[in-house]
This record gives structure tokens, sequence and C-alpha cells, in this order.
């Protein structure tokens, strides 16, 4: 089946000119996908014999929603979507006074293996598509009724893992004709994929890469991010160093406090140390506990977060929301694969 919502404009017209149609069929299709048509049928402006070749040859995928939370403390909107295969991602809509923004999912499952995440519980089962990915932002927006003004690509997987249906995702969410996000809008997080984060400053786009930093000596960084076996500390930063220089633009360290582990001054001046002379801020975020770890939120975010201040490190502490709710992520999806509910095959349950 043609996956036509992953496709581009052009695509689509090299297709529709295919089928002996005109060029303009390409652009009224794109804009019922991009404003979150549910079937073929309901696209009244195009000649009933080519709906039905469209239902005949083409996918249209519409996630339904398997679970949905929304926190009684700030509106916080946590979704759990089914996808065509039955498998499930999560979607967050958060809302802030500058706009509402949606953290959406790249994959499902991950296979980074960070121990404080629970979205890596069990691997990574497959790659989302550009379509899947983009399903996301127009079924939250039309679900919950809020527009969309920012996207964070925080949600389950390793984006730069899915690197080109993530870069595709990202060209076509920021068409004028579709969605319309700007670039500088969206967030790209990462675990820190050195060769993707050189390809992707490569490419300009002006969006904000956020690196998953999480300790600033390999010691610590390896035992909570399997990943940094292959990288390291100082390779990152090289590389952090060059997307700054080749792009312009800022980087955005994310770094979850962990009681013992990451939090202490020492820890903080080492990654002042890291930071100082390379533009760019360091987010703390508060940890959010996962069932199946021993790790626990750090009872010393302010102190951190001091520390750098005092070393000349811009910090802010990431608000925390959805405190009521399943709202980090993994959580409900692995919710839903414990308690046994719609078995799915990256599972492994019958």
């Amino acid at each position: 089946m043609i996956d036509l919502k992953s496709m581009t404009p052009e695509e689509l017209e090299a297709y529709f000119k295919q089928l002996g149609q005109p060029k303009f069929r390409a652009m009224q299709v794109f804009r019922w996908l991009h404003g979150g048509a549910v079937s073929f049928d309901g696209m009244t402006n195009l000649p009933k014999e080519l709906r039905e070749r469209l239902k005949a040859e083409c996918l249209l995928t519409v996630p339904q929603v398997e679970r949905k939370q929304v926190s009684k403390l700030d509106g916080t909107m946590k979704y759990l979507w089914r996808l065509g295969d039955g498998n499930c991602v999560e979607t967050v809509l958060m809302r802030y006074k500058h706009g509402n923004t949606v953290c959406v999912s790249s994959q499902v499952g991950c296979n980074m293996g960070c121990v404080f995440c629970a979205s890596t519980l069990g691997g990574k089962v497959r790659d989302l598509t550009p379509a899947e990915i983009l399903d996301q932002v127009i079924f939250t927006e039309k679900d919950s009724g809020e527009p969309i003004s920012n996207i964070v690509m925080m949600g389950i997987g390793e984006p730069l893992d899915n690197f080109d249906h993530v870069l595709r995702f990202l060209a076509l969410v920021n068409h004028p004709d579709g969605v319309n996000i700007g670039m500088r809008h969206i967030s790209v997080s990462t675990c820190g994929l050195v060769k993707k984060i050189d390809k992707l400053a490569q490419l300009g786009l002006q969006l904000t890469l956020s690196v998953s930093l999480h300790a600033p000596d390999d010691e610590t960084r390896t035992g909570l991010m399997p990943v940094n076996r292959a990288v390291g500390v100082e390779l990152l930063m090289e590389t952090c160093r060059r997307y700054f220089e080749t792009t312009g633009r800022r980087i955005s360290y994310e770094y979850a406090l962990v009681d013992g582990v990451n939090d202490s001054d020492a820890q903080a001046d080492r990654l002042a140390q890291l930071l100082r002379g390379q533009p760019g801020h360091v987010n703390l975020i508060p940890l959010n506990e996962v069932a199946e770890s021993p790790l626990k939120p750090s009872r010393r975010v302010r102190q951190f977060q001091q520390r750098l201040e005092g070393c000349g490190i811009t910090a802010t502490v990431r608000r925390k929301l959805g405190g009521d709710i399943d709202a980090s992520c993994g959580q409900l999806r692995r919710k839903r694969i414990l308690e046994g509910e719609g078995h799915t095959p990256e599972e492994g349950l019958t």
C-alpha cells in the first residue's frame, strides 16, 4: 500500500501524474491529509473514481486513542495512540503561557537503554513512519481542540536513530500548506549519536537540538546511558561544538538529576567546566520515577542550579507537568503492557 501522507507535495504530484490526474490533485490531497482526513471518501473535491482507486492502492493512517489521561493539576494531556499494526506510542500535550507544546514519539520502543527511562524497557520494536509521527501532531490537536504551536521530539525512541523518517516528518510538519509549524518552534532530542549530529548540522535547519547529557564524566554517564560506551563525553562535546560552529544554533543540554548519582557539587563544577565558552544552556530535569528502576529524584535540584549559575552557566529547571498522571516518557505504554491489555507483537504475549 502506498503511504501518501509520508510523501512531499512534489512526490504526490509525480504520483498523480502517473495516474493521469492534473497536477493540482496533489495539493488537494496533501491538504486533506494534513487536515486530519480519516477516509478517502471524505475527500469530496476528488472525483469518485479517483477516491475508489486511492482506497484500493493507498494507506491512510488514522491512529486510535487507546488511552487518554488529563492532569487535574495543570491540564497536561497524555495520549496512548494505537497504530495500524496494534503497536502503541505516546504523545503529550503540555500547556504553557507561550502556547501549547506537543511531545511526540519517533519509534515504538527504544534501543538506547537509558536506565531512568521507561521507554527502553523491552527494547525497540520498529521505527515510526513520517506519517505516524505527523499523525501525533494532527490528531492530538484534533482530539484536544487545542492549537499546537511547538513540537518537541522527546517521546518514545531516539529521533536520530530514525534519521531519514524524522527529517521527512520535519519537512512535512513545516510545510506552509500543512500544519505549518516553524523550525524555530521544533526541538529534536538525542542521547548523543555523534555521526548523526554531524549529518544534521550540515542541513542547517533552524531547529533546537537538545542533547541528553545527564552526567559530566564517562563513568557516571555510561552507568545511566549505555550508549556512552560507544561515544564518550569528550567526543560528544567536540561534536556539539562543531554543531554550533556549523549552524550557529545554541544547544540545550538535558540533565535529569538523580539522587546521589549525578547531583553533587563536584559534578556541577565538572559540568560547568565542560560547557564553559560554549553557547548553550542546561535544562535541569527533576527525575520522574520508574517502577522498575531504583533511581530516585534528586533532593538538590536548586543547589545544583545555583552551583552552575555561580560558574557562569545558564541553567533552568524544567517545570514539572502532569504530576498526577503517567506523564513521563514510556510510562503509559509500559502500564498497558504490564496490565496485559490488547497484547501486541512487541510484548511477546499471546
